[in-house]
């Protein structure tokens, strides 16, 4: 009797396969990522069936015209839709691990498994280090280098990038507790903050909120339960204590979620105020920005449907590889795919220039160091 085992490639797909899966859930924004319009994080894998270097994103702009009422002449009266493009680009990423095993382990599955806790480990830092990059990004992908808000201001191209970016986003941007604080030089708003009365506030997140929903095009909420609307609201340490201890959002949170250990308010975890889930991300705290009277100056992004885009191309796969006469054994994860903000133009001819931030609305607060309570 012959015995029919599993062939060793499917065996392998089906590491990979689970791999992929897992680091995808245990990544800390997974909650956030979808494959639909709705999802702050946006992720396609039109690449993963043909060949191509870059997704594009489509934004179809709501109509805007009257329209005709009773027996009135609709033909040859039609509104024009102004459909928008954001085009996200793949790249390879790669790491790997030499695995020193006896013998019995030096199969594939076991080298696989052997290296995987630190391969899931490096690919889950670099993908939520990618996504706080792109929540700051003023303009170019990973592919062909990026500008963000929080790199030194330059006389040369970041300068330039950074003060095209607050230009065009001028209905998406707070520089502290007042609109007027606002210019078309990036550097010139940051330094109107000051650590005396700009520091972050409910007040001030409600503000945003208030902002991006009258901007134009406005920032789409995500939708939950068919008809309730939320923002995500991303904030670095320092600004996520003043929110924790804004006497406002201490209110919502105590009297109106549920009582006991399970409250926020004892687990740390996201705080609820009108409408906004705020989420601490701790490595936001590290983008701080010299503002007015050398106030640290920290990004808090107010997030709504379709801020990021997440392009893959090829998803996470394992190579195995011996050298040294066999001796050595190593296994390497590479994954192709691209993290951007989704950024659509507002030039009425080219519907790639003069881009506006999507989805995503930005304050810049004061945060001093956290010298005493």
């Amino acid at each position: 009797m012959a015995n029919t085992a599993v062939a060793a490639g499917l065996t392998v797909q089906q590491w990979d396969e689970k791999f992929y899966t897992e680091y995808i859930r245990a990544n800390r924004f997974k909650r956030y990522m979808g494959t639909d319009e709705n999802a702050i994080i946006q992720m396609k894998e039109d690449l993963t069936t043909k060949p191509g270097k870059t997704v594009t994103y489509a934004l179809v702009n709501a109509l805007t015209g009257a329209g005709k009422r009773g027996s009135a002449t609709l033909v040859g009266q039609e509104e024009k839709m102004n459909s928008r493009s954001c085009a996200v680009t793949v790249d390879k990423i790669r790491n790997a691990v030499v695995v020193p095993e006896i013998d019995e382990q030096y199969s594939a599955i076991g080298l696989r498994d052997a290296g995987k806790v630190v391969l899931k480990d490096w690919v889950l830092r670099l993908t939520k280090s990618d996504i706080i990059t792109a929540l700051g990004m003023v303009s170019g992908d990973y592919a062909a280098g990026i500008k963000t808000i929080w790199q030194a201001t330059d006389a040369g191209a970041i300068t330039a990038a950074q003060d095209a970016w607050v230009t065009a986003n001028v209905d998406r941007v707070l520089f502290g507790a007042a609109v007027s604080n606002y210019s078309t030089t990036f550097a010139t708003a940051v330094g109107n903050v000051d650590d005396s009365g700009d520091l972050p506030t409910y007040a001030r997140l409600n503000l945003m909120k208030s902002l991006a929903k009258l901007a134009s095009p406005a920032i789409r909420p995500t939708m939950v339960n068919g008809d309730e609307e939320w923002y995500t609201v991303f904030c670095g340490s320092k600004a996520f204590k003043r929110f924790s201890e804004d006497a406002t959002i201490v209110g919502f949170n105590k009297d109106a979620r549920v009582r006991g250990l399970d409250n926020p308010l004892f687990t740390g975890d996201s705080l609820i105020a009108n409408g906004m889930i705020i989420r601490e991300i701790p490595e936001i705290t590290d983008l701080a920005i010299s503002g007015g009277t050398s106030a640290d100056v920290s990004p808090v992004f107010l997030c709504g449907a379709q801020a990021l885009g997440f392009a893959v191309a090829q998803r996470s796969k394992t190579i195995t590889d011996d050298t040294d006469y066999g001796d050595k054994q190593g296994v390497a994860v590479q994954e192709i795919r691209g993290i951007q903000k989704l950024m659509f133009g507002t030039d009425a001819s080219v519907d790639t220039t003069t881009k506006k931030d999507n989805g995503i609305f930005t304050g810049f607060f004061a945060c001093p160091a956290l010298a005493s309570a």
